[in-house]
């Protein structure tokens, strides 16, 4: 990116963010357009300053979605924004987690990186619609012994 256009994106941030008030803003990288995980870092970074309360990699619904590099990436500039000025900024990865072991990859990705608050739904939230089933999954094979798609049928 240009830097008008880098300087363009931090403008329209702080504009949404003195519209939302109190309210809290999530930013939107999209992060598989950003090119560079160091643009993805600027990216993250150029978010917070201008007023973003949570940062989200995607709407989950692009061709790249959420990745741990990406992911890691966007935390430790989490990690450098709390740093610099004391400011819990949450973080939601999208799209491309519907597997719980690779959910619990991210739980402990941001449990190591940042610590146990952001480990709570105020600051981490995953934006993964189909982990849901997974989950559910896994749950019923941990109290039955059998995964749910094969629970409820019957043997012929």
């Amino acid at each position: 990116m240009l830097n008008e256009e880098w300087e363009t994106l931090y403008n329209q941030i702080s504009k949404a963010r003195a519209a939302c008030g109190e309210a809290h803003l999530k930013v939107i990288l999209g992060t598989g357009e950003l090119g560079t995980l160091n643009n993805v870092a600027r990216a993250s970074m150029l978010a917070m300053m201008a007023g973003a309360d949570f940062i989200k990699t995607s709407t989950g619904k692009e061709s790249v979605n959420a990745t741990l590099p990406v992911s890691l990436t966007m935390v430790r500039m989490i990690r450098t924004y709390y740093e610099m000025t004391g400011y819990k900024i949450g973080y939601k990865p999208a799209g491309g987690i519907s597997a719980a072991k690779t959910a619990i990859q991210y739980l402990l990705m941001m449990k190591e990186e940042l610590g146990n608050d952001w480990i709570q739904p105020d600051l981490f939230r995953f934006g993964a619609s189909s982990l849901l089933t997974d989950i559910e999954r896994q749950l019923e094979h941990c109290a039955t012994g059998r995964y749910a798609a094969y629970a409820h049928q019957p043997l012929v």
